[in-house]
């Protein structure tokens, strides 16, 4: 299994591109199979996600044909499965994102739970309100969630609470639904208004993306059509951070400040000099950065996708902070392994206090889950000597090429077995 093996103490400085967004190609993956017509996409990242999810296509039929460097084509046109197995399913919770569109265009989907847990923490239970609401008839058997409905019907959906794929997945299934459907309590994210975008290329009639009600009217089918993915905003934050942490110069190209408010508003509070252009950001860092608190929130609050990344310049800056996490219960996974680094952070229930220190030393820490890899990374960038990251593939679900583009700025990074 490889693992990442980085030498500490080199300053940033340079230009780097950004890659598609990860979490707005899942869903949009999912949309081809609301057409028969071949769906055109072009800045679709490379990444472990991305690759299981067009396994998971093709296993019900989607034709899947490489297009270039970042481009592909999927043809739902061959459609013959609408079962998503707990093998496929297991390694990702995205894969949840077929359950919609399956049941509006072939009326019965069958798919696992992601993971195989029940009902419970990360809950799937939104999705299934909503598609009864819509009229389907809904049953949890042997870990699988089997939705029928002839034909889905347009209906009013408020949310329990604010969820990403829960709206994702409605606004897909509404869009071949008899009528109008009403998604109340709608997550805001980009990432759902490059969903929405998609779909109306493809002849869906939706307003409200990006405020928190969403209408659906629904069409009797949808159409191919070419779209390109939205830059990677959690992406571009953590390349942020890494070069705030290591004092860096540097300029991401191929992205946008547009949907990162938040994360640049606390970098800037952080003492970084930001320059944002039309499709770049140039980030200026400090000697040494000042201490900044936050607190995780939906859209468009601080993103808790970002949250371990300033966890980790926080250890090094100068101050006291406060990080407060309420999104997830288990989003300080990666505590421990920054302290293994000589990191002081002290955990109160769902804030974790950090002291900066003056520096961080190398050690071999493990990786938890995606965003608190990242978080080992930009430790391991300003720490003195070499820090060896296990269980890298975290990083593959969401960072293409990420020791290429971290050498491309100058940093010592190389995965080793």
């Amino acid at each position: 299994m490889d693992k990442l093996l980085i030498e500490g103490g080199r300053t940033l400085s340079g230009e780097v591109a950004m890659s598609g967004a990860k979490n707005a190609a899942l869903p949009i993956l999912c949309a081809s199979l609301l057409t028969a017509d071949p769906l055109h996409l072009t800045n679709v990242p490379h990444l472990n996600d991305i690759s299981t999810m067009l396994r998971l296509l093709g296993d019900m039929g989607v034709g899947v044909t490489m297009d270039g460097i970042d481009g592909m084509v999927l043809d739902g046109g061959g459609l013959n499965n609408a079962v998503a197995s707990y093998e496929m399913v297991k390694t990702m919770r995205a894969s949840i994102l077929v359950l919609g569109p399956l049941v509006a265009r072939c009326g019965e989907a069958r798919v696992s739970l992601p993971g195989g847990c029940a009902i419970g923490a990360r809950p799937v239970d939104q999705h299934i309100k909503g598609l009864q609401a819509m009229g389907a008839e809904v049953t949890v058997e042997q870990g699988y969630v089997h939705a029928k409905a002839s034909r889905l019907k347009g209906a009013r959906i408020c949310t329990d609470m604010v969820t990403v794929t829960g709206t994702e997945n409605l606004m897909m299934a509404a869009c071949l639904a008899d009528g109008e459907t009403i998604i109340e309590n709608a997550a805001r994210e980009p990432e759902v208004v490059d969903l929405a975008n998609c779909l109306i290329s493809m002849g869906a009639r939706i307003s409200g993306a990006g405020t928190d009600i969403i209408r659906i009217q629904g069409v009797d089918k949808l159409h191919g059509a070419t779209h390109a993915i939205m830059p990677d905003r959690i992406e571009t934050g953590t390349y942020l951070c890494a070069a705030a942490a290591t004092g860096g110069d540097i300029r991401l190209l191929k992205t946008s400040a547009a949907y990162l408010d938040s994360v640049v508003d606390k970098l800037m509070d952080a003492g970084c000099d930001i320059t944002v252009e039309r499709d770049a950001i140039r980030l200026v860092a400090p000697k040494r950065l000042k201490a900044v608190s936050l607190r995780t929130a939906p859209y468009p609050a601080f993103p808790t996708d970002m949250q371990a990344q300033f966890m980790a310049i926080n250890c090094i800056a100068d101050g006291v902070a406060t990080i407060r996490e309420t999104i997830f219960e288990n989003r300080f996974m990666h505590v421990n392994e920054l302290m293994r680094l000589g990191a002081n952070i002290q955990i109160e229930g769902n804030n974790a206090i950090v002291r900066g220190v003056d520096k961080l030393e190398g050690a071999t820490v493990m990786a938890t889950d995606l965003r608190a890899s990242a978080s080992l990374v930009i430790a391991g960038l300003v720490a003195q000597g070499e820090t060896l990251i296990d269980r890298i593939y975290h990083l593959d679900r969401g960072y293409e090429r990420i020791e290429e583009k971290l050498a491309k700025l100058g940093a010592s990074v190389r995965r080793v077995r």
